[in-house]
């Protein structure tokens, strides 16, 4: 039997750190290289082939040959010494805590031998109809777990295995209640699960009726963690390795399996759960490029996509998110005969970036304020990493100001204030818009008359105010003897931050001298009067517009009869526009 000593004497630690790191020489006996356990440009990553050990000095990791493979590999240290030991052709002891883990292997493998003998019959029946060949049930192992209650746990005492190995591998289930002691897995097509090495950790066993529940999985045990496996990997990983295609995460086990039959050999599944972030480092750590996450269209599909994209923010991989036109799942859509379907979904998808944003559009929609603040309030967790190197959260913020109409720089110093932990206000989203509208206009006016508030006189006091905070401003201004009242009136309130921007907005920054600042008021309140006669104008063009819409909508659905007199009214509504463009070049 060999030592620890004798499997590191016998490798070459640059030879196992080269298989995931490009290295180049960086001096006598050493290498170096891209760290594979952070986000580096420039190689901070250093092994020392005389010492056999690696460091970091970017992320301060380090170790010897033994450490890289438990990180890289996500391994314990019995199982890396396995690992290197099969590598440098030694035999050793199973100790150093891997016995355990070794025995849940071989009951496994004792239990998957049980179910295969079973499975001829109903399963055998269902899993043809589901369109699987033979050659493929082969391949994945496919068993059946017989009714009864303690058909495995007699066959495993005649075998001579123990309750408790069964037990600690998580085939046998016991009642809290009577103590009773019986199969966990009972009239159940069984899918075998195997962790990225290959190694066969535990189970899935899926009814053959519609009982409930209708999955089942193995619990947690040494072995068995559903966080950090992903079903069928242990086969994609091959696929990976020649073709370098990017990694399909899917739903279920027949998705899986159906897709790979059908050549889409980079399929995997997660658990019974979203991705997680124990799954990005796995996958990372394996050199995977790219992944497509192919979920259902329903709003549990949606959830199941977003959460898999929060959960590799950081990774390097790319990630796109796509789902089956049809709304069926990939094994339904293949075994319809979807092949072509199926390959034009995975080809399209949208990028990370593309589905956050459109996520959020058609669930919340952009056609009133409304819908923007909840989009955006949304995508803040993703927009709000300024980290240059985080591409993701740029393209998110550069999408929401194109989608939504929003000036970068105010979208940045939202992101960057307190207001964002509060509801956006139809004045914020006003503020940070790029489009003049309505709203937009009665800002306008209020900016004028804060200049000069006797220029209120003008108003004729019909106006239907949009904008809320415009229409408080208003009523206070009524009464306000200038612009400190105003101010002291709105103190602490959401209305006081836009007050200061309209007061001072466009003002002297203190540079005109004093023989000039009482001219400079002089001609500051000219504009003002002029501009709030301008503004009245528009916003009455603007109201008008609105009414003509309304009327085109309405001719559409209106008797015959009727159309005759909205089509003139509308006319006239178009020829008052017209003057009120006229009377307003003329204000110039």
């Amino acid at each position: 039997m060999g030592t620890k000593e004798d499997v590191r004497t016998r490798l070459n630690i640059a030879e196992i750190v080269g298989e995931h790191v490009h290295l180049s020489p960086a001096g006598k006996g050493r290498l170096k290289g891209l760290c594979p356990f952070h986000k580096e440009k420039s190689p901070s990553f250093q092994v020392d082939t005389e010492q056999g050990y690696f460091y970091c000095f970017g992320c301060k990791a380090g170790g010897d040959v033994f450490s890289f493979v438990q990180r890289t590999e996500n391994l314990s240290f019995g199982d890396a010494l396995r690992k290197l030991a099969e590598k440098a052709g030694i035999q050793v002891e199973a100790k150093y805590g891997e016995k355990s883990s070794r025995d849940l292997y071989d009951v496994n493998a004792f239990a998957l031998s049980y179910f295969r003998e079973h499975l001829p019959g109903p399963a055998l029946d269902y899993l043809s109809r589901r369109g699987l060949s033979s050659a493929t049930i082969d391949s994945f192992e496919l068993g059946y777990a017989p009714e009864g209650w303690d058909g495995l746990l007699r066959h495993a005492r005649v075998k001579g295995l123990s309750e408790r190995q069964l037990l600690d591998a998580g085939l046998l289930t016991e009642n809290p209640e009577n103590g009773r002691i019986y199969d966990r897995f009972r009239g159940r097509v069984m899918f075998p699960i195997r962790d990225h090495l290959g190694r066969l950790v535990g189970f899935g066993g899926r009814v053959l009726d519609d009982s409930k529940p209708k999955y089942l999985n193995t619990p947690e045990t040494e072995a068995f963690r559903k966080g950090e496996l992903l079903y069928g990997l242990d086969k994609a990983r091959a696929a990976l390795k020649d073709s370098r295609s990017e990694l399909v995460v899917v739903e279920g086990y027949m998705d899986v399996i159906t897709m790979h039959q059908h050549g889409f050999t980079g399929a995997v599944a997660s658990l019974g759960t979203a991705l997680t972030a124990e799954h990005a480092t796995l996958l990372e750590r394996l050199g995977v490029q790219g992944i497509t996450l192919l979920f259902d269209q329903d709003e549990a599909g949606l959830k199941a996509t977003l959460s898999g994209l929060d959960q590799v923010v950081g990774a390097k991989f790319r990630v796109r998110a796509t789902s089956v036109p049809s709304g069926k799942d990939p094994a339904d859509t293949l075994l319809a005969g979807g092949d072509a379907a199926l390959r034009e979904a995975l080809r399209g998808g949208l990028d990370e970036v593309k589905y956050r944003v459109q996520a959020a559009i058609d669930k919340h929609g952009v056609s009133t304020s409304e819908g923007k603040r909840r989009i955006l309030t949304e995508l803040l967790p993703r927009m709000q990493n300024l980290d240059p190197l985080d591409e993701i959260a740029e393209g998110v913020r550069n999408a929401a100001c194109e989608t939504l109409g929003i000036k970068p720089e105010a979208l940045m110093e939202w992101i960057g204030s307190k207001a964002k932990r509060r509801q956006l206000t139809d004045t914020h989203l006003a503020g940070m818009s790029t489009v003049r509208s309505e709203e937009d206009h009665e800002l306008s006016l209020l900016r004028q008359l804060l200049v000069n508030p006797s220029l209120l006189a003008k108003l004729d006091g019909s106006t239907p105010w949009r904008n809320e905070a415009v229409r408080k401003v208003m009523l206070a201004l009524q009464g306000a003897g200038g612009e400190g009242d105003i101010l002291e009136l709105f103190r602490g309130q959401p209305e006081e931050q836009l007050l200061i921007r309209l007061m001072f907005e466009g003002r002297d920054s203190g540079t005109l001298s004093r023989a000039h600042a009482e001219q400079y008021d002089q001609k500051r309140g000219a504009y003002a009067a002029t501009a709030v006669d301008d503004i009245q104008v528009s916003m009455s063009i603007d109201a008008m517009r609105a009414e003509v819409n309304l009327l085109k909508a309405q001719v559409g659905a209106a008797a015959p009869t009727e159309q005759l007199g909205l089509l003139k009214q509308i006319q006239e509504l178009q020829r008052a526009i017209e003057a009120e463009k006229r009377g307003r070049r003329s204000l110039t």
